[in-house]
């Protein structure tokens, strides 16, 4: 048998961020699952804030990855890396140290194989966890946004990441039916880089997509069209170059993966159970993950389910304490969490 102490931790493990919870303490660590190496040695030279400075701006000896891909691991030591250094800092900010072996539970997409699965497992172990635990994303998002998981009622969430977007609707502790769209956050600042280079013939890098994203961006107009200068290299001279963009023009390079994304709840509603249909329809859709702060995605989505869409007041972060309250709550939550 194994105790829960002060230093347990939840992890959610994302695509493009990864925060860690940490009992009585809450989010105590959130950086960019980022992380930067050597080519030849492949020591690590940079993890997270430090290693998304880098992302387009490194010689050749180094490269800059993103060791997670679609919410599931791509590369395997990169992701043990960066768990260890992040259990490092968040034990450290703790007070505590590694000699502690942390109970340390790790969001994971749903539908995941049991490959996928056991790479996360193992993954957290390398990174120096006591017991290792898996929990489904949605759920962890619907536990920490604060919906009554545990009831005999129907609530869907969404849950927009950076690599996927999890749609589920949740009932008495479990994943009722559930789709997982791979268009997210990452898909949508690849479209807006797309869009610039048809439209403006100037390259960007993720970075200024994002800030686009963040900055103008909008699933769709209704008033307000704001515009901002970015800078980038043109395709036809190879030098710098500066172009306004618009909100407007953001909507039209958003337009697939918001659709995208709708579509995913329109077939998770078409498969929900009749009974859980009419909670929904009274409740509403929850929105999380940093895709949820898109501008007006909630009103879009509501217009195009006609019912109420809401907002979780920290988006970001509802994975992360869902993680973390289930691991808090190991009892109702061992149903959901799967040991290995």
């Amino acid at each position: 048998m194994f105790g829960f102490g002060s230093k347990d931790v939840g992890i959610d493990l994302g695509t493009a961020n990864t925060l860690v919870y940490m009992k009585e303490q809450g989010i105590i660590l959130r950086e960019p699952s980022v992380v930067t190496r050597n080519i030849h040695t492949r020591e690590i030279v940079a993890v997270g804030s430090e290693a998304y400075k880098m992302i387009g701006r490194t010689p050749n000896t180094l490269e800059t990855i993103r060791p997670m891909k679609d919410g599931v691991i791509a590369d395997f030591d990169m992701t043990a890396a960066m768990m260890r250094h992040y259990l490092r800092e968040a034990l450290k900010t703790a007070g505590g140290s590694m000699l502690w072996k942390p109970n340390v539970m790790v969001c994971a997409p749903y539908g995941i194989t049991s490959v996928e699965q056991r790479a996360i497992i193992d993954a957290t172990y390398q990174a120096g966890a006591g017991n290792a635990f898996t929990i489904e994303e949605p759920l962890a998002a619907a536990i920490g946004v604060g919906l009554p998981v545990w009831e005999p009622a129907g609530s869907m969430i969404v849950d927009i990441g950076g690599g996927t977007t999890e749609v589920a609707v949740v009932s008495l502790g479990g994943i009722v039916v559930s789709e997982s769209v791979r268009i997210a956050g990452d898909a949508m600042d690849h479209a807006i880089m797309t869009y610039v280079r048809r439209k403006h013939n100037v390259m960007i890098g993720e970075p200024t997509a994002e800030r686009i994203k963040m900055e103008v961006g909008t699933a769709r107009v209704y008033r307000e069209n704001k515009s901002m200068q970015i800078r980038g290299r043109d395709m036809l001279t190879g030098h710098p170059q500066t172009v306004t963009i618009t909100s407007e023009e953001v909507a039209e390079a958003l337009k697939e993966p918001v659709s995208a994304i709708i579509e995913g709840v329109k077939k998770t509603l078409e498969t929900t159970p009749p009974e859980l249909s009419v909670d929904i329809l009274e409740t509403g859709i929850m929105l999380t993950g940093g895709g949820a702060l898109l501008k007006n995605l909630d009103r879009v989505l509501s217009e195009e389910m006609q019912m109420g869409v809401n907002v979780a007041d920290s988006p970001l972060d509802c994975v992360a304490i869902g993680t973390g309250m289930a691991l808090e709550n190991m009892r109702p939550a061992r149903r959901q969490a799967r040991q290995r």
